[in-house]
């Protein structure tokens, strides 16, 4: 599947906020960090506080 947003890596730094396996590609860090992130089939991610602002959720692909 052709994709804009490439997978990236196992996202290891997060590991805590999913159930399964997701990947992490960081688009950008500056100002505003920026990320794409992947979920396997079946993973989900657990709630969670963005104690330093919002987060912004687009989704490309997928079922929830």
């Amino acid at each position: 599947m052709d994709t804009l947003f490439p997978r990236g890596e196992k996202n290891e730094a997060f590991k805590e906020y999913f159930v399964g396996q997701s990947y992490l590609n960081m688009l950008t860090t500056t100002g505003v960090a920026i990320g794409n992130v992947t979920f396997e089939p079946g993973c989900r991610n657990n709630w969670h506080i963005h104690h330093k602002g919002g987060q912004i959720l687009l989704v490309t692909n997928g079922r929830g």
